[in-house]
Formats: structure tokens, C-alpha cells, sequence
């Protein structure tokens, strides 16, 4: 399988394969300083089992170049080889901004074929995120254009707060989505919807995001950080290995017909079966207890 170290190495090459299967109160461990723009932290106590990866490019609006993209890979490999990882959330420690896109700047000094490899290179981090094995929750405050929005397009979860401002503005500058929003925006809010958007470039609210399917929360203004960690300290406490294999079984069933997926939820409910915490959950009810999960 290639990894995405490899890819962060040769630069261009695409991924062939994907991973396998906070505050308490605001105190974080610094897990690593993934580049000078991306950090990796892990929550503690309670919440040690919620990560988060933390955009911080304020000069310019945390727009994505090669620096930045280097740190999301080595972030999301670091993630997906952490077994006591079981929640992602992917923010912004730049006020009023999640992710301004591309860093077009950048770009400008970048030959045609290189162009082209940093996309492909874009479009295969986030396939890797999407695939991660583990929930993951984009918590949009501000603006998130181009790249910044199909970031978010690839977590399962996006919480927006009122201020979020969601943009494809990528047909008026004579290109089109490339980093997979031409086919997980669709998916999301339809293909008449997902045109429309990337036709014109629209810029839409939180709440229009909501209301579109794009979004899971609008919240005031600010507080999207706080109804993310709301909903992954929900998420901490279920037994990890059925959210892991609650989300694959959605994933991979959506893609097939309905007699192949069911067929495919039968086997992955079979694998909980033998489980220690399936034994956990089952004690800690009958004992009127919370359970203790372990992940086995």
C-alpha cells in the first residue's frame, strides 16, 4: 500500500490504496508539529481518544500550498496508524476563516505539469481522509472555497457556525473542482443543486448549507468548535470498533445495490460478535453502569 509519507516524498504520485481497518476542559496534548501550518493534537482525560488537526496559516487565510498539503498527509497517516484514535476534527485556529482553497500564489509560479501533480496529490489526501477509518468532523467557521470546502466535503460530518461562508468558486478562474467536489458535493445536496453551486460560484450561509444536506449544524457564530466536540465526546464513548465498522458499512453499502449491502452489514456485524466490548456493553447495561470499551 502506498502511504502517504511516500507520496509526501515523491510528490505527484497517486495514493493506490487507503488505511486499513477537548474542553476537558480545553487541555490538549501536542501530539506533533506536522509543518509550520498544520498541528496534530490529541485531547486529554476523558476526550483522549478525540484528535485534532489545527490549519494555521493566518497570513493567508490558511490557503493550501505545498508546506501545508505535506502536513495534512503526515497528519492523517499519523491518525490512521493511532488505534486509540476514534474521532478526528479538522478546524481552524485562524479566526473567521476554515480554509481559503488553493494558495494561488503559488500556484501562479507553478508549470503546468506541476499543477497537475499538486492536485492529484490534493485530490488523493483527501480520498485518504475520507477513507480513514474513524469518524471525522470538519468544524467550518468562516470561509471554506475550493480546496478549503472539498476538505470538508471529505469528513463525515460538517458543523458549521452562522459566519461559515461555503463557496466552488473554481469556474471563474477557468477550472473546475479537482480535488473530488465535482462528485462529493453531488452526492451530498443532489446533481441539480451541486451544478447550480458549481456553475455560478454561489457563496452560501451556514444555515443554507444545513438546509441543502451540505452541513450537519449551524450554530451562533463561534460555537461550531463546541458542538463538534459535543458531538465527538458522543462519539468517544461508544465502543470504537462498531463506530469503525458502522461507518465502513455505510460507506461501502452506499456505493452497491441493496441486496449487496445488507449482505455486507450482515458481515460486518458479525465481526462485533466475539468482541470484548460487545460483552462490556451488554454487563454495563444489565449493571446499570456506563460501559468501559476498550476496542477489542
Amino acid at each position: 500500500m502506498v502511504t502517504l509519507s511516500s507520496v509526501a516524498r515523491s510528490m505527484g504520485r497517486r495514493f493506490v490504496g487507503y488505511p486499513k481497518p477537548y474542553l476537558s476542559q480545553f487541555r490538549t496534548l501536542l501530539l506533533q508539529s506536522t509543518s509550520q501550518c498544520v498541528n496534530l493534537r490529541r485531547l486529554s482525560n476523558s476526550d483522549s481518544g478525540i484528535v485534532e488537526v489545527n490549519l494555521d496559516r493566518p497570513g493567508v487565510k490558511n490557503a493550501i500550498g505545498w508546506d501545508m498539503l505535506r502536513g495534512l498527509q503526515h497528519s492523517f497517516e499519523a491518525i490512521s496508524r493511532d488505534s486509540s484514535a476514534n474521532v478526528l476534527m479538522i478546524r481552524s485556529s485562524v479566526p473567521k476563516v476554515f480554509c481559503a482553497g488553493a494558495d494561488l500564489k503559488e500556484r501562479k509560479t507553478m508549470s503546468s505539469s506541476e499543477v497537475q501533480d499538486f492536485v492529484n496529490t490534493l485530490r488523493s489526501t483527501f480520498s485518504y481522509l475520507e477513507a480513514l477509518h474513524i469518524p471525522s468532523i470538519a468544524v467550518v467557521e468562516g470561509a471554506a472555497f475550493g480546496g478549503g470546502l472539498e476538505m470538508a466535503l471529505s469528513c463525515d460530518l460538517r458543523i458549521c457556525g452562522e459566519d461559515a461562508v461555503l463557496s466552488m468558486p473554481e469556474t471563474g478562474l477557468a477550472i473546475i473542482p479537482g480535488a473530488g467536489g465535482t462528485q462529493r458535493l453531488p452526492r451530498l445536496v443532489g446533481r441539480s443543486v451541486a451544478k447550480e453551486l458549481i456553475f455560478t460560484g454561489r457563496k452560501i450561509c451556514g444555515r443554507d448549507a444545513v438546509s441543502m444536506g451540505l452541513a450537519n449544524y449551524c450554530v451562533p457564530s463561534g460555537e461550531a468548535h463546541l458542538k463538534a466536540l459535543e458531538i465527538a465526546q458522543s462519539i468517544n464513548q461508544k465502543g470504537p470498533l462498531a463506530i469503525r465498522l458502522a461507518k465502513r458499512a455505510i460507506n461501502e453499502g452506499f456505493e452497491v445495490d441493496m441486496a449487496s449491502a445488507l449482505a455486507f452489514e450482515e458481515e460486518c456485524y458479525e465481526q462485533l460478535l466475539n468482541t470484548k466490548d460487545r460483552l462490556e456493553g451488554l454487563a454495563a447495561f444489565a449493571e446499570k453502569r456506563k460501559p468501559k470499551y476498550v476496542g477489542e
